[in-house]
């Protein structure tokens, strides 16, 4: 009796640790899983990933072998764990330090190549606008956006629209940027110029290249809203004979193949792009102590002579006026805003003309003081 006792606790006992064994196992297994849940957080916690801009980080696996060139698995985790992080924590600091630009087009037109020009090698997300007023209600609905606007070109003259867009955003300029404009023509890749019948851009594109169109009277032409954008549309709709006039960066973009380059018919032609930010955010943008320039708004009495006075107070601190627009106030017969461009080398002396003036007007507002653009070298390739 003893020895069937015996036998049967000596069965119960192997069953037992078959059962524990198997549970041993899918412990291990869990705890494997655990310690690498826990490796995840913790790498990331204790901030050993560092941020690479690139994105591109990778390890090889076979660094990592010891001794005799046995792959330690557990090394392979940590490394996971570290590349995992890396690339989290890459895209958590590009969402944090990405500008938000907002223009009027879509990418690929003149107002996307200023801005990534102005802010160069800076990660940009970009708010592409159908309009300009819609730019400046980007900017009202989230005052981290940053505007970027034309105000004026050296053939077509000044965007007068765009100073009362800027004047009623209430946004400050804090920088320029100048920009030469070339025009290409450009068609799907299975046209030649031949096979061309209508040509798609914006009207001051299509007017700054009259030459090169009235030299094709068979051209039919047709106005679009953005010059990219008639790049895009030809390219999406597979429009055969079509071409679009606009910059060639918008071939490579949407698949193109320009025709002719350099189309416009004068090569100095540029246009001027301000670089709008809310105030409370400005002075994050621009460095106050290399301002050199300013663009001031302000009404004058109907009176004989209020213009003339101004000019002269600029005149005896010797501030020199860049431009001086006008624009009629609506409801105000005969009266005007006066929209001026002004650069200094003494900062003192200039805010001691703004105050100078400011008394001999209705109404004065300072739009931005910032740093004045160079106009870029005709002979620079990239341009």
């Amino acid at each position: 009796m003893f020895v069937r006792w015996q036998h049967c606790t000596t069965f119960a006992d192997e069953s037992h640790t078959t059962r524990d064994k198997a549970s041993y196992q899918h412990g291990k297994q869990v705890l494997q899983f655990l310690l690498f849940l826990f490796l995840l957080c913790r790498g990331c916690e204790a901030g050993r990933c560092v941020p690479n801009l690139n994105g591109n980080r990778s390890y090889n696996p076979a660094s990592l072998t010891k001794g005799g060139g046995v792959f330690d698995s557990r090394q392979a985790i940590r490394v996971e764990t570290r590349n995992v992080c890396c690339k989290n924590e890459n895209k958590t600091f590009l969402r944090k330090n990405m500008k938000k630009i907002a223009i009027q087009g879509i990418e690929g037109s003149f107002h996307d190549i200023a801005a990534h020009r102005y802010f160069v090698a800076e990660p940009l997300k970009m708010l592409c606008c159908d309009t300009f007023e819609e730019v400046a209600a980007r900017m009202r609905d989230d005052r981290d956006v940053i505007g970027l606007m034309a105000i004026e070109n050296t053939i077509a003259g000044s965007l007068l629209g765009n100073y009362e867009v800027l004047r009623a955003s209430g946004a400050s300029v804090v920088g320029e940027y100048k920009l030469h404009i070339r025009h290409s023509i450009m068609c799907l890749p299975e046209d030649d110029r031949d096979d061309i019948s209508e040509v798609n851009s914006h009207p001051v594109a299509l007017m700054q290249c009259r030459g090169f169109l009235s030299r094709h009277p068979a051209f039919k032409i047709v106005e679009h809203a953005d010059t990219a954008g008639a790049a895009r549309d030809i390219a999406a709709s597979r429009n055969r004979g079509h071409a679009a006039l606009c910059h060639a960066a918008a071939a490579g973009l949407y698949g193109l193949k320009v025709l002719k380059d350099g189309i416009e018919d004068n090569k100095h032609n540029f246009t001027r792009f301000l670089v709008l930010a809310d105030p409370m955010q400005a002075d994050a943008l621009r460095d106050r102590n290399r301002a050199n320039k300013s663009s001031l708004v302000f009404t004058l009495p109907h009176t004989s002579g209020s213009l003339s006075h101004v000019l002269s107070i600029f005149d005896f601190y010797r501030i020199n006026l860049t431009k001086i627009q006008s624009l009629p106030i609506i409801g105000r017969e005969w009266e005007y805003l006066f929209y001026a461009d002004v650069t200094y080398d003494d900062p003192v002396r200039y805010h001691q003309s703004v105050e100078a003036v400011r008394p001999l007007t209705s109404q004065l507002k300072v739009l931005g003081e910032y740093l004045e653009a160079a106009t870029p070298d005709l002979t620079d390739n990239d341009l």
